[in-house]
């Protein structure tokens, strides 16, 4: 489905029949992966697929939740604190739950969810959902919130609601992308800085998303192992040196330490540490325009998460290596938590065509799955989707 099929709403006071509808892009990640949960740096851009909530008042005084691609939905009091229930409404419903606790009144509602980005995907679809929610359920009760604020609100929900151990990066470029850049983002801080994907010969060249269409069912719990670990190695470098986090770590610290620290805690952290440098020197290929610099980086990030990470799988590593010998690409590699889900590309824009083509041929030869893939440009994030709703402050942001 197009990017511009999702039509807003024109701004007017809601009524009981009218409704509200707020957009949220996906995301990719170019570079900085398990780096956005210890203080690093990240490198992500918002994508043209979105999630749409349609919020509209309701006059009994409760929250119903529904969605066009799932069936079912709950319908909520006002005083419901029930856990959540393992279903895809406890992303909306986190997001209520936070808002709540910050004391924000929201009138009765039904908010139904629609969107076109692809699930289990590692591009963020949950993300989306509970940007798109957190907007609507805003807009609805007229409330403002800063950038920072919104994306911190829908991570807690994340995190605290559904029970994942997410970070901040998801959530914040959703909100804060603009189109034609990427956002750097130091996960510690939240200072944040636009590099352009349109400079120089980066112009020429177009980001192509490879979807394995698997996800290994290791992936949930051997993502929590993989942060305990990076956990592990933090906290002794903390310890030792007396820095912040492993944003602020270096190589020859973690040298120092390594006896103190099991042998898989300190590949984590090897990988993050050198991720945090790559993320730093893809802002100087980014400015100086040069996608070979920048696909290397690409390469090298792959490898960290294959050998030091160890998040990737069979399926991902031979996307990887058939895209790097494909004319045209400058750097491929694994994008999201893992185990699965999408490769990223970066690819000579007259190349684009033939090389996803090859690539779903070759992958179809080995695995006998049919892969999908994605041409994307930099899009907005959903602040500026939504900013008749939010004033003149969202498109100043």
């Amino acid at each position: 489905m197009p990017a511009d099929s999702f039509a807003m709403t024109t701004p007017s006071e809601p009524t009981r029949s009218s409704a509200i509808e707020c957009l949220a892009p996906a995301r990719v990640n170019l570079l900085g992966e398990h780096t956005d949960y210890s203080g690093g740096l990240v490198l992500p851009m918002a994508i043209p697929f979105f999630t749409r909530a349609a919020i509209r008042p309701r006059m009994d005084g409760r929250y119903s939740f529904a969605s066009e691609q799932f069936p079912g939905g709950p319908t909520l009091d006002p005083e419901d604190r029930s856990a959540a229930r393992g279903e895809w409404s406890d992303y909306p419903i986190g997001v209520l739950r936070q808002l709540q606790s910050r004391g924000v009144e929201l009138p009765s509602f039904d908010l139904r969810l629609s969107g076109n980005v692809p699930l289990a995907a590692g591009l963020s679809s949950s993300a989306s959902v509970e940007v798109a929610s957190a907007m609507a359920m805003l807009a609805l009760t007229r409330a403002t919130l800063t950038i920072e604020e919104i994306a911190v609100l829908c991570r807690r929900a994340e995190n605290e609601y559904v029970g994942s151990p997410c970070g901040i990066m998801d959530q914040f470029v959703i909100v804060a992308a603009r189109s034609g850049h990427a956002l750097l983002l130091d996960t510690r801080t939240l200072v944040h800085e636009d590099l352009p994907m349109k400079k120089g010969e980066l112009e020429e060249t177009q980001i192509v998303i490879c979807n394995s269409m698997v996800k290994h069912s290791v992936a949930t719990g051997e993502y929590g192992m993989r942060r305990r670990e990076s956990e592990e190695g933090q906290a002794v470098l903390v310890s030792r040196f007396g820095i912040r986090d492993l944003g602020d770590a270096t190589l020859e610290q973690l040298e120092a330490v390594r006896s103190r620290i099991s042998e898989a805690a300190f590949r984590r952290c090897r990988h993050i540490i050198t991720e945090n440098a790559r993320v730093r020197e893809a802002k100087d290929a980014m400015n100086a325009g040069d996608p070979v610099a920048f696909g290397k980086l690409m390469r090298g990030s792959h490898t960290s998460q294959r050998d030091d990470f160890q998040c990737s799988c069979e399926e991902i590593d031979f996307l990887v290596e058939a895209a790097a010998a494909l004319p045209g690409c400058f750097g491929a590699r694994l994008t999201g938590g893992g185990f699965g889900g999408c490769t990223v590309n970066l690819v000579r824009r007259d190349d684009a065509e033939a090389f996803r083509s090859a690539l779903t041929a070759s992958y179809q030869q080995r695995f006998h799955i049919t892969a999908e893939t994605y041409l994307c440009e930099a899009a907005d994030g959903a602040w500026r989707h939504n900013a008749e709703w939010f004033g003149t402050a969202a498109g100043a942001q």
